[in-house]
C-alpha cells in the first residue's frame, strides 16, 4: 500500500488535472472519469471507460457493467469503508442534490474547510454550480458511501 505521502502526491496531481477540466459527458470530464484517474494514480488497475455523450449514454454504460448505480460499481471494485476513516486520496460518493440520475464521486483531498454547514474533511469533485471550472473543493454534505484506494 502507497504511504499517505505518496498518496497526498498522487491525488494533487489528478485533483490538479480535472480542475482544468470543465464538466462534459463527451469529453472525459465527469466523476467516472475523475474516479478512474485516481485509481489508477494509487495503483490500481481498472477498465477504460466506454465512451459515451450524454446521460442516457453513461447509463447504459453503467449499466452495461452490471450495476444500476455508481455505489454498486465502486463496491464490485474497491473496500467500501466509513466516510469518517477516509485517507487522503479515497474515493466518497454525494447525493448530487439535483435531477441529475448520478450521485456524485468525490476525492478526499486531505485539506479541512469550514462553512455554514460546519467543517470537516474537504473532498474534490464536480459541482453542479461551477461545471463550467472543473472540479472544486467541496464540504461534504451527507456521503452514500466512501472507499478506500
Amino acid at each position: 500500500m502507497m504511504n499517505l505521502h505518496a498518496r497526498a502526491e498522487q491525488t494533487a496531481a489528478v485533483v490538479a488535472r480535472f480542475r482544468a477540466r470543465p464538466f462534459g459527458w463527451d469529453s472525459g470530464g465527469t466523476c467516472i472519469h475523475l474516479a478512474r484517474a485516481q485509481m489508477r494514480a494509487l495503483g490500481h488497475r481498472v477498465p477504460s471507460i466506454p465512451r459515451f455523450y450524454s446521460a442516457v449514454g453513461a447509463m447504459k454504460a453503467l449499466r452495461a457493467t452490471g450495476h444500476d448505480d455508481l455505489a454498486g460499481l465502486l463496491d464490485s471494485m474497491l473496500p467500501r469503508i466509513a466516510p469518517a476513516a477516509m485517507w487522503v486520496g479515497d474515493l466518497a460518493l454525494m447525493d448530487s442534490g439535483s435531477d441529475d440520475p448520478f450521485d456524485a464521486i468525490v476525492v478526499s483531498t486531505g485539506q479541512t474547510g469550514s462553512g455554514s454547514i460546519g467543517g470537516g474533511q474537504m473532498v474534490a469533485g464536480y459541482h453542479a454550480e461551477h461545471l463550467g471550472s472543473g472540479i472544486v473543493n467541496i464540504i461534504p454534505q451527507a456521503f452514500k458511501g466512501a472507499w478506500r484506494l
